[in-house]
């Protein structure tokens, strides 16, 4: 029987916000909403507090669930791109967790979809 390799997630959100200078945060979020892994930007500073991050994880998840009741009749959801006046964010769900990312605002969208299908690709097995 095959082992399963263990993923080192603090790795995996290094190598995320490592990807592009325009990066701020990365976090892996699991179905409940936790925080399995997180890391900000060196240089970069929160704009949320920590309790603040933490609830809008837990939003996430629970977003996530929703848009499953469209999944038959719309397809499954690639990415979810939120452009604010401070941050960029975007989401990409994976099997089991959910990647969040943030980065500067106005970052070119050619720039966010080459991220997006990198970060897919680096997180196709969490």
């Amino acid at each position: 029987m095959a082992t399963k390799k263990k993923i080192d997630l603090l790795d995996l959100v290094e190598k995320i916000v490592g990807l592009n200078s325009k990066m701020r945060f990365a976090a892996i979020i699991d179905a409940k909403g936790n925080i399995r892994e997180g890391i900000m930007k060196k240089g970069q500073t929160s704009l949320n507090s920590q309790k603040e991050e933490e609830h809008f994880c837990n939003q996430v998840a629970k977003r996530r669930t929703m848009r499953k009741e469209f999944n038959h009749s719309l397809g499954k959801v690639r990415y979810i791109h939120v452009e604010r006046e401070k941050v960029s964010q975007l989401v990409i769900y994976t099997k089991r967790n959910i990647v969040f990312f943030t980065m500067e605002p106005e970052t070119p969208m050619s720039t966010k979809i080459k991220l997006i299908t990198t970060i897919k690709k680096l997180t196709s097995d969490i």
